[in-house]
């Protein structure tokens, strides 16, 4: 059991299922994703880089992916509830599969052209 199975074991059943659906997601975009926990949250990094987090909270989850993407995809997350780099979304109103992958995307393209400089 890594840190974010033992993380999802703290967290209720319907957010867990929902937080490790994002969890295949996110492999899906990147399938070698490092996975570890930073700033008490869920982790995923390509090359030593944070490219998104994600955290359960009482009356919500939430999904880090830095604030590149959440601008860069801001009319599409017109129906969510956003900060700098946060989005957040409840089990009635999750955030659509695609959107995950092109959040993700998006942020793993920004890393990459970081690393290429």
């Amino acid at each position: 059991m890594n840190e974010i199975d033992s993380y999802l074991e703290n967290v209720p059943q319907e957010q867990k299922e929902a937080l490790q659906h994002i969890r295949t997601l996110i492999h899906e975009v990147i399938p070698d994703a490092e996975e570890t926990m930073g700033y008490g949250m869920p982790t995923f990094k390509f090359k030593g880089k944070n490219v998104v987090h994600f955290a359960a909270f009482k009356d919500h989850m939430s999904l880090f992916p830095s604030s590149e993407p959440i601008e860069t995809l801001k009319d599409q997350l017109a129906d969510f509830k956003t900060s700098k780099g946060t989005i957040q979304f409840t089990l009635a109103k999750p955030i659509p599969d695609n959107l995950v992958k092109d959040l993700v995307t998006v942020s793993l393209e920004n890393i990459k052209a970081r690393l290429k400089k």
